[in-house]
């Protein structure tokens, strides 16, 4: 079937005169994850990843993917011509270089302008000119061919009072003025619709799993200009931003609106968060200033309400994976869980606390030698009954009316040998590395990397992703500029300084291909610590309030302060959850928070 699409898909690039076609991963707002009606690298190639880029020629199909998906991809390309390209890895190409080595004088570089990020379309397009090559990119080729194309859902939206944002919007719209004057802009073009939603104090769902809506937000010194689809916003909603004097315009009339912008007009916009085409509507005599969204910073810092909510957020996350950790490893064999059911009870779960609103992605339940996949996704093909015996996986998030979370917890099921836990162990020791760092002001997450490796590294081994990502506040899970990771993806840039505020996610791990999966992950918020001669120190508070399963644990490979952190860890997540457990609960969460 994948074969016979890119069949069908050259014979349109034909008739364009198209040679090469850049197929991303992207919809029109450079989001992670797309709606159904955006995946059209997932339908011409099968592979279901989040992260990709597939290009297109007249004799052969290239997927490029990073380090999370080798495994995944190499599975679902089997069998349909595309070749492989593991990002990264030594001699592989950038996905430019590959597009340049292929065009040729008076071919035709092609794709989609509205889905294809400026940044990336400067540098492709650079490329052809340089082959002395033609572009493309005012089609859509691939919603040209897909007859049963999604169509974009009309999602319900909804108003965040300042009791849960902790800041109007009002006074979020002065704070991004304040920076474009700084920067002496006179328009502002946003396009990501995590700094949208957080502006505007709304949220949607026209994304499964990311609560915003597809939109375009403009701003000047006086006026403010929200371009979305009229369908979906509310008289309340129109009301409450009138007051804020934001206009509401038709989703698409931004592009046509942006062509009439006077010459000598300061622009500010991120070319790696706008499409192309975009970009490339605005006049001649307008200056760009390609400059991160001041949005994006401002978010990343939560404020007390936000902190004081997310506390209440990860307690209830807490009391849903006890319940799933406790059924799994009591009655889970027994009761013939699998992957897909266990994801479902943890669901019923979260279900059963106040102000659950959805998950924050789709949970990853990956038994045995499913969670060496690192964002493996069952299916009713590769469902896996749990056994005794072995390592289950479980990466899972919510999103909650108080903030959202993400999770990982390996479980032992029955027994394991001194190697596994050996391996378990490093990765927990790993994890409580960092939790408990302490360190001065101005650190990124490039210092503080090694703090949760080391004790792999130590065995020579390592993982494929970064450490530790930015988590949104009831928005996207993965969310910037904060992380924690030593190797830049790339084109990225080098996380920001870590301030008092933000909150990233702590989770090593180690995959082991055919074998197991094992990782742990918490989410920490930074938070000022002793100020002295040397400086400001900063430290992390762990919010996260899951037990790590000590059945895989081997104290004899753990220091005394490592021991003792654990503890610490473990006594907090007891007195956090055991108020509203029951007393078989209370008892079996007393025996899996011990003191080692």
């Amino acid at each position: 079937m994948i074969q016979e699409r890119i069949e069908k898909f050259r014979q349109k690039m034909k008739e364009y005169q198209a040679t090469v076609y850049v197929v991303p991963s992207s919809d029109c707002h450079e989001s992670e994850y797309v709606c159904a009606h955006y995946r059209a690298r997932e339908y011409l190639s099968g592979f279901t990843g989040s992260a990709g880029t597939l290009v297109i020629t007249l004799e052969e199909a290239a997927l490029f993917t990073d380090g999370r998906y080798f495994l995944q991809a190499e599975q679902q390309l089997a069998g349909t011509g595309i070749c492989l390209f593991r990002m990264g890895e030594p001699g592989v190409p950038k996905v430019e270089t590959y597009v340049k080595e292929k065009l040729t004088e008076g071919g035709k570089l092609g794709f989609d302008g509205r889905v294809l990020g400026a940044f990336q379309a400067e540098e492709l397009s650079r490329a052809a000119k340089e082959k002395g090559a033609g572009v493309l990119m005012t089609e859509d080729l691939v919603g040209q061919i897909w007859a049963d194309r999604p169509g974009i859902p009309d999602s319900v939206l909804y108003l965040l009072g300042e009791h849960v944002t902790g800041e109007g919007t009002g006074s979020k719209l002065k704070r991004v003025r304040r920076r474009m004057e700084e920067e002496g802009a006179d328009a502002h073009v946003l396009a990501s619709l995590d700094d949208i939603a957080w502006i505007l104090n709304l949220r949607g769902g026209d994304i499964p799993h990311v609560p915003v809506v597809l939109s375009y937000l403009y701003m000047e010194k006086d006026a403010c200009i929200w371009y979305v689809r009229s369908q979906v916003v509310t008289e309340e909603i129109r009301e409450k931003l009138s007051e804020k004097k934001v206009q509401i315009r038709a989703y698409e009339a931004i592009y046509e609106d942006l062509k009439r912008l006077p010459g000598g007009s300061k622009v500010l916009l991120d070319k790696k968060k706008v499409n192309s085409r975009l970009y490339f509507c605005l006049p001649e005599g307008v200056e760009v200033l390609d400059r991160k969204n001041p949005s994006e910073a401002m978010k990343a810092v939560k404020n007390e309400i936000e902190l004081s909510n997310l506390r209440e957020a990860h307690r209830k996350e807490g009391l849903a994976f006890t319940r799933l950790m406790r059924r799994v490893k009591t009655h889970g064999v027994e009761e013939e869980l699998t992957e897909r059911s266990a994801a479902e009870y943890l669901r019923q779960c979260r279900e059963e606390q106040e102000h659950y609103l959805d998950d924050s992605f789709a949970p990853i339940c990956a038994y045995g030698e499913h969670g060496a996949v690192v964002h493996y996704s069952a299916t009713k093909e590769s469902d896996r009954r749990l056994e005794k015996g072995g390592f289950f996986l479980v990466d899972a998030g919510g999103h909650y009316l108080e903030g959202t979370t993400d999770t990982t917890r390996t479980f032992v099921l029955g027994e394991t040998d001194e190697e596994q836990k050996r391996m378990f162990t490093a990765v927990c020791r790993g994890n409580l590395h960092l939790a408990y760092a302490r360190f001065l002001y101005g650190c990124s997450g490039c210092q503080l990397d090694v703090l949760c490796r080391e004790p792999l590294w130590e065995m020579a081994m390592d993982y494929r992703h970064g450490t530790g990502h930015g988590v949104g506040y009831l928005l996207n899970v993965h969310e910037g500029p904060n992380a924690i990771r030593w190797k830049l993806p790339e084109g990225r840039e080098s996380p920001a300084v870590l301030e008092a505020g933000m909150v990233t996610t702590d989770e090593p791990g180690i995959y082991l291909e055919g074998k197991y999966g094992i990782r742990t992950e918490n989410e920490l918020v930074c938070k000022t610590g002793v100020k002295n001669e040397y400086g400001q120190f900063m430290e992390f508070e762990i919010l996260t309030m899951t037990p790590i399963d000590l059945d895989g644990i081997l104290p004899k490979e753990m220091t005394r302060q490592e021991r003792a952190w654990l503890n610490a860890y473990h006594a907090k997540v007891y007195k956090t959850l055991a108020p509203d457990l029951s007393e078989e609960e209370r008892a079996w969460l007393r025996e899996y928070t011990r003191e080692i």
